[in-house]
Parts: C-alpha cells; sequence; structure tokens
C-alpha cells in the first residue's frame, strides 16, 4: 500500500459534472483538488472530429463498453451500454446536442426535492434553472432573454443542412408540428435543427469547456487511468457537517481506495469526496462501498454501512425507436460515403473549413409533440438522420435513406444497476426494463404511427419514401408494439439512479427512494456528495449533458457557499 495523499475535495469521474467541479473547486488556490479518471487523455484524433463517435462508442480505449441483462421488452434482447471512460467523460463521445430539457421538467424536480429553485424561471416566475444555463453558455447568436455569452459551454448551429431534412420539417409542419427557432427556451414543441457543442466544427466537450483551460493550476491534480475501488469512511462526524441529507449521519467519507498503475493507494479528503462517475459508476461504487440495499449488500457479502434501498434503483432512460425509410432524388450520408471521390471530398472539405458532413452529429434534425393532445407539453421527440444501417456499428445501407427516430421523453417504466458481486472491477448489472408500463407501449405505438403520418405527407412524395423499419406490412397495435420491442435501442440517457428528493425538518427523507437532498449530499453519509446524472429524479426531456452541467454548477455553488 503506497503512502496516503490527502486534498480538501476528491472528485471521482473526469466526465461532464467532474471537469466542472475540478475548475469551480480549484478556483481557490486554497482548495487542493484530486480529480480521478479512469480513462486515458482526451488527445485522440477522433474525439475531436464530430463524426467519430462511430469510431469513439464500443471502443474500449474511450467507452466503459458496458451491455445491459437481457430486457423483456427488448424481446429478450441485451444492448450496448456506452459510457465515457476517457478525459471528457461521456461528453467525448455523445451525440453532441445542447438541449436542456423543458421547463415542465424542472416543475417535476421542484415537486420531487421541495425546491423551488428548480423552476425554470425568467420572466415566467420564481426559480434559477434558466439564469444557470445562461450563465454556462457561450451561444453563437449572443447574449438575449435566452443565453448568454460569458460562459464556457460554447453552443452553436449545425455546419451542414440537408434537402431531404428541410423536405421532412416541411412534412411535419403539415401535421401540426410547426418549425420553431430553437428548442431551448422551455416548450420545445415544434422542429428545429439541433444546437450543437461543437467549436469551429470541432466537438467541444466539457474537458475543453472546464478542465483543460485551467490544468496548469498547481493546486489541481489529475489521476488518469486510475480505478475507483472502495470509498473509506469513518464514524467520526463534526457537527458543523450536519447539514441537509448530513443531519442524520452515522458516517462520514474520508477518501478512496483506488488502483492507479496497478498499485493500490489510499487518498483521503479534508472536506468532501464527490462521485461524477455517472448513473452506472456512482452507484456501483455506492454499493460496493456498503451502501445501498440491505438486501443487495448481504447477497453479496459486503457490510453494510448505511441501508440505502435507492442507490442503483429509478434507473430511467429514453428509448429510441429507429424507423428506416429509403428514398429517391436526395443526397444522404449513405450515397456520399459509397463513392470514394465523394467520401474523400468529405474529408477534404473537413480540413479546410470545417465544414460538411463530418461535422455532423448523430441526428441533426429534431422535433417534438404530444402523444396527446391534453398533455400539458410534448413527450415524444424525433432524431432524424440523413442515413441508415442496419445497427450501429454495422456498414451503411447501400442505397440513398433516411432514419426518422422516435422516442418517449417521459417515460414511466423503471430500471436499475446492481452490484455483480463484491469486486468493484466486475460490471454492474444494468437492466432497464424498457415498455414495461402500459403508458410507455401506448406511446411507442403513437410514435411509430406519428412517424408514418409525416412520412405520407405530400411534402416528401417528390422522394418516394418507402417504409423498411419497422414495415409496413404491420397495422395493429400488437404489431407496432412488438415491433417497437425489436427494434428499440437506448439513445445513451441513463439518468435517476441516486435520486435527489425531499427531506423533513430532521432530515429524513420523504420517500424511501431518495438519496440525496437538493444539494447532491448522501443521506447519513458526511461528505459525501454526488453530483452526475444520477441525482436526476426524473429525466429531462431530450439529451442529458446540459441538465448534467446545471446539477453540477448548482452543486458546486452550494459546496463553495
Amino acid at each position: 500500500m503506497s503512502p496516503v495523499a490527502e486534498f480538501d475535495f476528491i472528485i471521482v469521474g473526469a466526465g461532464s459534472a467532474g471537469c466542472l467541479l475540478a475548475n469551480r473547486l480549484s478556483a481557490n488556490p486554497d482548495h487542493h483538488v484530486l480529480l480521478i479518471e479512469a480513462g486515458g487523455a482526451d488527445d485522440w484524433f477522433w474525439i475531436k472530429v464530430p463524426v467519430g463517435y462511430l469510431y469513439t462508442i464500443a471502443n474500449p480505449r474511450t467507452d466503459w463498453c458496458f451491455i445491459t441483462e437481457a430486457d423483456p421488452g427488448l424481446a429478450g434482447r441485451s444492448i450496448l451500454y456506452a459510457r465515457g471512460r476517457v478525459i471528457g467523460g461521456s461528453s467525448s463521445i455523445n451525440a453532441m446536442i445542447h438541449m436542456r430539457g423543458q421547463a415542465s421538467d424542472y416543475e417535476l424536480w421542484a415537486q420531487a426535492t421541495g425546491d423551488d429553485r428548480w423552476l425554470w424561471g425568467g420572466s415566467d416566475g420564481p426559480g434559477e434553472t434558466l439564469a444557470i444555463y445562461k450563465d454556462l453558455e457561450n451561444y453563437f447568436g449572443g447574449p438575449d432573454q435566452w443565453h448568454g455569452t460569458s460562459g464556457e459551454i460554447r453552443v452553436e448551429r449545425p455546419r451542414v443542412r440537408w434537402k431531404i431534412l428541410d423536405a421532412w420539417q416541411a412534412a411535419a409542419a403539415e401535421v401540426g408540428i410547426a418549425p420553431i427557432d430553437e428548442f431551448n427556451r422551455g416548450d420545445n414543441a415544434g422542429s428545429a435543427y439541433f444546437h450543437v457543442n461543437q467549436r469551429r466544427g470541432r466537438r467541444w466537450s466539457m474537458a475543453d469547456s472546464f478542465l483543460h483551460p485551467i490544468a496548469h493550476r498547481p493546486n489541481l491534480t489529475v489521476y488518469t487511468q486510475t480505478h475507483a475501488l472502495r470509498l473509506l469512511m469513518d464514524d467520526e462526524v463534526h457537527e458543523h457537517q450536519r447539514r441537509g441529507a448530513w443531519i442524520t449521519a452515522r458516517h462520514r467519507a474520508t477518501g478512496l481506495r483506488l488502483l492507479k498503475n496497478g498499485h493500490t493507494i489510499d487518498v483521503r479528503a479534508r472536506q468532501e469526496v464527490i462521485l461524477s462517475a455517472g448513473a452506472i459508476g456512482s452507484p456501483h461504487l455506492m454499493q460496493v462501498s456498503g451502501l445501498g440495499p440491505a438486501a443487495l449488500l448481504a447477497r453479496h457479502h459486503v457490510p453494510v454501512a448505511v441501508d440505502l434501498p435507492g442507490i442503483g434503483e429509478n434507473l430511467q432512460d429514453h428509448l429510441q425507436l429507429r424507423t428506416v425509410y429509403q428514398i429517391g432524388g436526395a443526397r444522404t450520408v449513405n450515397t456520399l460515403y459509397r463513392n470514394w471521390i465523394t467520401r474523400g471530398g468529405m474529408g477534404l472539405q473537413y480540413l479546410l473549413m470545417r465544414s460538411g458532413p463530418m461535422t455532423m452529429p448523430p441526428s441533426t434534425l429534431g422535433a417534438f409533440a404530444k402523444s396527446d393532445p391534453a398533455l400539458g407539453s410534448p413527450d415524444l421527440e424525433w432524431h432524424v438522420q440523413p442515413l441508415s444501417l442496419p445497427k450501429f456499428g454495422e456498414p451503411l445501407h447501400s442505397f440513398a435513406a433516411i432514419t426518422p427516430s422516435v422516442c418517449n421523453v417521459r417515460p414511466s417504466s423503471r430500471g436499475h444497476v446492481r452490484m455483480a458481486d463484491a469486486d468493484p472491477l466486475t460490471a454492474p448489472k444494468i437492466l432497464c426494463n424498457y415498455l414495461s408500463t402500459e403508458a410507455d407501449r401506448v406511446a411507442a405505438v403513437t410514435g411509430l404511427r406519428m412517424t408514418r403520418q409525416i412520412m405520407a405527407v405530400p411534402a416528401l412524395a417528390r422522394y418516394r419514401p418507402q417504409e423498411l423499419l419497422p414495415g409496413s406490412q404491420l397495422v395493429s397495435d400488437d404489431d407496432l408494439q412488438k415491433a417497437a420491442g425489436e427494434l428499440g435501442t437506448t439513445i445513451f440517457h441513463p439518468v435517476g439512479t441516486c435520486a435527489m428528493g425531499a427531506f423533513d425538518p430532521h432530515g429524513i427523507p420523504r420517500s424511501a427512494d431518495t438519496v440525496l437532498d437538493t444539494d447532491c449530499r448522501v443521506y447519513r453519509v458526511a461528505g459525501l456528495r454526488v453530483v452526475d446524472a444520477s441525482a436526476m429524479p426524473t429525466i429531462t426531456s431530450g439529451n442529458t449533458n446540459a441538465p448534467v452541467m446545471l446539477i453540477a454548477e448548482r452543486a458546486a455553488r452550494a459546496i463553495l457557499g
């Protein structure tokens, strides 16, 4: 065992939240901060090129390459569950789509936590969510009532458009989904090209935003290729630490046991340990450390430090239903890529002008609508891609086609993340339980039917769309529900596995599933926070990276305050 190193704050995970926390906490030169990352540096060429996600996802160099348990809702299939394992975390391999979610999402957070600061805010009412988003952004269009320009997160418009996607947007308008300027104003109803986290045609990860500019600080230490094995805790809780979820603390987090360069070392935290390892990594580390459902821990012979039944439960994700339509009369990535001359032209366009298809995120055009007119805000989202392939990782189809994928952004199905055994190096078991509720099955069928409606209107007629997936021969609700399970897959938005919740004045959670208070403090373990997508009580409407940054910024302000 190597000698113990001491820091004020130790952050596990150099992903989106971890990079922001390292930036904010090390801004005070009196704070000695350690940032721990299991993966390596983010200096690989394909991380910076936007289309490089094709090479970084499912690659152990940059991805944990988790595989889910066989899911009854997916016809018994197991699927790849990509999570970033590199500096920048999932923001180094994700879709780069900048999506805040809707104001109604944050109403649910305010209800869950009893904290109205989570409300959207702005001129429409109380809350600070919009204000924090504006503080974080460096928006291409300049400052206005919706956006700021003084922040670190660069937000740009896409650098490529497609005639077939413009036609799809016009078709959506024919069925009542109107074009709008953008999705980030609190109500996403409509269609628009996604805004992206890029700078001049290159991926702009949260490491680019928050970590690399301050990596020179002498009070910031970064360990890469370092795996967190266990939390270290003792029973001494100081009175000044007894706040929020820590009022009834029986233990105090004092540090971590790490595996670094083949050696086991201990590191100590004088103030706090902060887990930012994501919705899979954070609950798993807690469970192998003795925090979690007592029955699960006992089954794997892990001594129970604190029985917290919510750790690893409440897993939520967006299930993407990929429909494929062959088209004619318009270019798609399929047709460009199959010709070596046009393929070379795409590369040359990127190298010379930082534009064209190589700057493209996985999905370019989006749309939001309601599955039921009685709903207060949209619950269906489309990601429309000017390409198609049998499944991720396989070659593109040889013919021109598009992929309008639809997902229910407010799923009621809940899954879990559970340790497989007591070894922290063994991957946890992930079960999403997609389509396990009647409401989610109804939304899936509605989404597939609405996609067919859009594809059948006159605006797309000249392109002669032919449905290949799920297949026009499938007509009944039962057929479409079965197809949803057979073609559905994750869109890589896991959240909720260490959920925030409300506490009474005595520091007791009002729900047995609550793990964190509104400042991300872990119930009954002083000096320990979880600051990442795990903290979301309910999933937001759309991509989850921006909401993670909201959580991280609020947590940083709470710690420093």
